[in-house]
């Protein structure tokens, strides 16, 4: 055990000094690095060929610019990455993010999390992630194809249907994917199988829009479930008001459950009597509006600035679904002292560490991201099989077998963490089941 402990702790410490300023990153790595030395502990060999080392450094890490013009002919420049950090057990697969905060930290984190959470779904790809920090908000439709365009003459260098397929994140939607893939049918020919995401005519996934959201509320039904709750009746919140938030409030007022409140970067919805989804999908989808414009059609709700998580109503189900480390240790007491009682995690970390540590001392239900929101990457890979086969599934095939993921994905990281001695830590849980499919490909396959 201890020398678990000090190779855990050495390693971390070397990842520290090689890079200090990539806080997200690092906040990744430590919190992975905190659940899996009972693992070590029982697998030696993974010490002695340092695959902790191996596994946080990306096999690749590609950075370049974006040059493209702007409606007033004005040249702009964006900076852009894509990090393939692991194709142990296929190849590499994770989103395109587009927003202004897009770095190498961000790029980095998100792929190191989509490694364990692509290994949670029991499909065959591996972990990456890419983006750039151009801000499709705002931008003409012209003005966003001439980015993809340029984005994607450089990117497609280095991707392919069986080398890194990326799909859509943050400010990258139906649009911008459509956008890409013209451009990369343009420079190589047809290939479905290079992007997921894809609008359904370009060879697209029914649900595949609705995956990420529905998947979200699928597991933490298995966790409600499991401690003989479900969401009926139950008030919840929703933060985000973009794709992931939009499905998962569809989702729960199907289940009975009731989401009183969703956001955007501005400010947050309060509606007792339920948001309107359709209302929301128009506004953000179609008009690309802020949520601000709710209260125009719903009288009865209120629109508040700030932080959704200062929320003064009770409620008890929080689906934190917009950004990174939107809920800290401070945040979450508020929320366990408004009787929240279950919190899973649509949007890639939003709890920090200190938030994480709280659910866990008050006996909060907490799926974490890699676990609760894996269902768009699940259907993503779905989407690429049904290329592969040249085949289209309904959308009940394809949220039928989303369901059946989501559930087995809940049961990996319960049995899991009661199996490693740590029952009911579903962060545990969910790290140590996706990284021991992930080493033990790698232990295989020697050191490369």
């Amino acid at each position: 055990m201890e020398k678990a402990k000090e190779y855990i702790a050495a390693v971390y410490k070397k990842v520290e000094e090689r890079d200090p300023h990539q806080v997200e990153f690092l906040q990744a790595v430590k919190e992975f690095f905190d659940t899996i030395e009972p693992v070590l502990v029982r697998h030696p060999k993974m010490i002695e060929e340092n695959i902790l080392e191996r596994i946080v450094e990306p096999e690749r890490l590609i950075q370049f610019r974006v040059p493209w013009t702007d409606d007033e002919g004005n040249v702009q420049v964006n900076r852009a990455f894509r990090a393939q950090f692991s194709s142990a057990i296929g190849p590499y697969k994770g989103g395109l993010r587009f927003h202004p905060s897009v770095n190498q930290s961000i790029v980095k984190f998100l792929g190191f999390e989509q490694i364990f959470k692509n290994s949670l779904t029991g499909l065959p790809i591996g972990g990456g992630k890419g983006g750039s920090d151009f801000n499709p908000k705002g931008k003409s439709d012209f003005e966003v194809m001439r980015f993809c365009q340029s984005f994607m003459t450089e990117l497609q260098k280095y991707i392919g249907p069986d080398t890194d397929v990326p799909a859509g994140d943050i400010g990258v939607g139906g649009r911008e994917i459509g956008y890409l893939f013209g451009q990369y049918k343009k420079l190589n020919g047809f290939g479905a199988g290079v992007l997921t995401g894809k609008p359904i005519p370009m060879g697209g996934s029914l649900a595949r829009t609705e995956a990420t959201g529905y998947g979200l509320v699928y597991f933490t039904n298995e966790m409600l479930k499991d401690v003989g709750r479900t969401f009926k009746g139950q008030k919840v919140v929703v933060s985000g008001s973009g794709n992931v938030a939009i499905y998962a409030i569809e989702k729960v007022h199907q289940l009975g459950g009731t989401v009183i409140a969703c956001s955007d970067s501005d400010g947050y919805i309060l509606d007792l009597e339920g948001i309107n989804v359709e209302t929301v999908k128009r506004l953000k989808e179609v008009e690309r509006k802020r949520i601000s414009e709710y209260v125009n059609e719903h009288t009865s709700a209120e629109y508040i600035e700030g932080s959704i998580w200062e929320l003064e109503n009770e409620f008890q189900i929080a689906l934190p679904s917009a950004t990174q480390n939107e809920i800290n240790g401070i945040t979450a007491k508020k929320l366990v002292a408004q009787g929240v009682y279950a919190v899973a995690e649509g949007a890639n970390m939003p709890s920090d560490l200190e938030a994480i540590k709280v659910y866990q001392e008050h006996g909060v239900l907490y799926g974490p991201a890699k676990a609760a929101n894996a269902g768009g990457v699940a259907v993503s890979a779905l989407e690429m099989s049904q290329n592969s086969i040249r085949l289209s599934w309904t959308f009940e095939e394809v949220d039928d077998r989303l369901k059946d993921i989501m559930a087995t994905i809940y049961q990996q990281c319960r049995d899991v963490a009661k199996e490693y001695g740590v029952e009911g830590d579903f962060v545990s849980g969910a790290n140590i089941a996706g990284f021991l499919k992930v080493a033990e490909a790698m232990l295989s396959q020697g050191v490369v």
